[in-house]
């Protein structure tokens, strides 16, 4: 008994049977159209429906409606003595632009006067005083100063402290009077001085009128006179 011969068909062709060409996918799968919006496509950009995830990756700077020069990698910090725009200060003993500059150690300051750079100073402390009933303020300046930006310091703490430094227990009886004393000492030594003369570029301080031409000393004579007034009452009022 003989086995029948297979169907002809496309699975199993006949020699000399060809098989009928099939239809590309996309004739049988037509992409959607585009839905319409406000903004159209780019130039160079696939539409909606045509991009493909085989697609090759654009290489940097080639053609692309986003093509153009790639920013430069972050230059980082140069080696030191290397210019650029994150170089660090210049090692000392290096070039720069502080090259040579001498800077002045605590131990090293100048001596000049610290308001107008004249050579010849003390360094007296000039203080001032307010006293206002239960609060006390205390105020200095610290040499070294030259004669008269010294003079001129002098006069200005001294009737300050002579119009506002009588206004608390405290100050009438001990910080006033101990101010004034210094202030006096300060004078004096401010007066040995010679004539100073400032350096190019800055100015001395403005001395003004001396203590005893300026209306302000004067209220120091209101606490006076009261207790005066009050030592000398039992006496010239007696009972």
């Amino acid at each position: 008994m003989t086995t029948p011969p297979p169907p002809a068909g496309p699975a199993h062709p006949q020699p000399g049977y060809a098989a009928p060409a099939q239809p590309p996918a996309a004739a049988l799968f037509p992409p959607a159209p585009a839905a319409p919006g406000p903004y159209p496509a780019a130039p160079g950009r696939p539409a909606p429906g045509q991009f493909s995830p085989y697609a090759a990756p654009q290489a940097p700077g080639g053609p692309g409606p986003y093509a153009g020069p790639h920013p430069p990698a972050h230059p980082g910090p140069p080696y030191p003595g290397q210019a650029g725009p994150y170089a660090g200060p210049p090692v000392p003993g290096q070039g720069g632009p502080h090259a040579g500059q001498q800077y002045w150690g605590p131990a090293q300051q100048p001596t000049g006067c610290r308001i107008c750079g004249a050579p010849e100073t003390s360094s007296w402390t000039v203080r001032g005083h307010q006293g206002l009933l239960v609060v006390m303020r205390f105020v200095h300046i610290k040499g070294p100063l030259c004669r008269t930006c010294g003079r001129a310091a002098v006069r200005s703490y001294t009737t300050m402290t002579l119009s506002l430094g009588w206004w608390s227990p405290f100050s009438l009886f001990l910080f006033t009077p101990l101010t004034l004393l210094n202030n006096l000492v300060a004078y004096l030594k401010f007066g040995g001085l010679p004539a100073a003369t400032p350096v190019p570029g800055r100015q001395q301080l403005d001395a003004g009128k001396p203590v005893l031409r300026r209306p302000a000393a004067y209220v120091v004579l209101v606490p006076l006179l009261f207790f005066t007034w009050m030592i000398l009452q039992p006496i010239l009022l007696p009972d």
